[in-house]
């Protein structure tokens, strides 16, 4: 009996033989030689994913890894469906190109967008929110700049409500008003506090009100069509619900004080934040900083595009620049008021620190986002990488989130 069958939760089936789980596409991977790897590093990293796997919390993982600009990891492990807590299959292995939820790692994205405007010349990051969205200006928010927004410092890390219905979010005006209504948690915007889904939303209505376009038509328009990205969207149109999958709450069941940091960051309960995430509702709104969708192959093209300095096989999508700008360091490293751990952001990025950080061992020069406890994507000039793992266990198990550490350690061996 394994120790996960005496634990109280969810877990799902491991088989003793991963192989029917995993797909790879062999056609978009190079051989780890011509990147200048030994295949021994690339075989370590892999074999810490199926270790990440046999936890029994990820019901799907897929990874794809870009060293020098190159493919060198594409694959999935585990199933569309069939194959999470209580479920009886048949097990549907998970396609290399199936679009996952983003979950927080959208706030990189839908801030790209904002930076976009910045570059057509539109608006300035140190412009107050308030020049484009007058109503954002009461009970002094008036001085707060977008930059301020897009680093967690405008002081709305929650909605203004006691128990807030997370079917708010597909009523877009509401939010907005609701947020511009509300009085700021520091009213000299010095403290950072992690706007989980907020500032989302006034940086959307932000990138719509100064460019004329829907948020989904300014995705597609500034990144999505650039790129070629086929999956990226905001939630899931229904005719595509059928290739991705579920994500679901597993491992041990949450207890204080992680459900209590749980939701105090989220809004709501662990569990109800997972159930929502697989509700129609959640799946045809536009959640900016929380339900973007797109393959693991797409979410690392666009970070390999921001590594390269705005550009993606000859097409350039954003000037040098304006990545720059992106990714430059917004005040020194404090403790987050809501993720109560220290923690850099530029506008729009999680920044990694060294000797360790969010990414792994000596990851100070790397940026990118985290996601739903487990979620990253991110790029590391110093390893000249970029990566996205992506997954749809939505657990605080203290043995995956040793496992996902050590998987980071093996990427962190790419260039020592």
């Amino acid at each position: 009996m394994t120790l996960t069958a005496l634990l109280p939760g969810r877990w799902i089936p491991v088989p003793s033989r991963l192989e029917p789980l995993i797909q790879i596409d062999h056609a978009a991977e190079v051989a780890p030689a011509e990147v200048g790897l030994p295949a021994a590093r690339v075989q370590a990293i892999w074999q810490a994913t199926e270790r990440l796997y046999r936890t029994g919390i990820h019901p799907a993982i897929s990874l794809t890894l870009r060293h020098r600009g190159q493919r060198v990891l594409k694959r999935t492990i585990g199933a569309l469906s069939g194959n999470g807590p209580g479920e009886q299959g048949p097990v549907v292995p998970l396609p290399v190109d199936a679009p996952l939820c983003l979950f927080s790692a959208s706030k990189a994205i839908t801030g790209l967008l904002l930076h976009k405007q910045v570059e057509l010349g539109r608006l300035r990051l140190d412009d107050p929110v308030a020049e484009y969205l007058p109503a954002f200006a009461t009970h002094g928010k008036g001085r707060v700049t977008l930059r301020q927004l897009m680093a967690h410092r405008a002081g709305i890390p929650q909605l203004p409500l006691r128990h807030p219905d997370p079917t708010l979010l597909r009523h877009w005006d509401a939010v907005v008003d609701l947020l511009c209504a509300t009085p700021p948690l520091d009213p000299r915007f010095e403290k950072q506090a992690y706007h989980a889904i907020t500032a989302g939303f006034i940086v959307g209505e932000v990138v719509q009100r100064v460019s004329g376009l829907s948020l989904r038509e300014a995705l597609d328009q500034y990144l999505a069509r650039p790129l070629g990205l086929k999956t990226l969207s905001y939630g899931l149109p229904a005719a595509r619900r059928a290739g991705s999958p579920r994500n679901h709450r597993t491992g041990p069941t949450p207890f204080w004080p992680l459900t209590r940091l749980a939701e105090h960051a989220l809004g709501v309960s662990f569990d109800r934040a997972t159930e929502v995430s697989n509700e129609d509702g959640f799946l045809s709104a536009v959640v900016p900083a929380g339900n973007l969708y797109a393959s693991a192959d797409e979410a690392c093209m666009i970070f390999q595009m921001l590594l390269n300095g705005g550009e993606l096989d000859g097409v350039r999508v954003f000037q040098p620049e304006t990545v720059a700008d992106a990714l430059r360091p917004i005040g020194r490293i404090q403790s987050d008021g809501m993720l109560l751990v220290p923690i850099r952001f530029s506008a729009g990025f999680m920044l990694g620190e060294d000797p360790v950080g969010l990414y792994g061992p000596r990851c100070g020069s790397a940026f990118g986002h985290l996601g739903f406890i487990n979620i990253l994507c991110w790029a590391d000039p110093r390893r000249d990488l970029s990566v996205a793992l992506l997954n749809t266990g939505k657990s605080m198990s203290p043995a995956g989130l040793y496992r996902l550490a050590r998987l980071l350690g093996e990427i962190g061996q790419i260039g020592r």
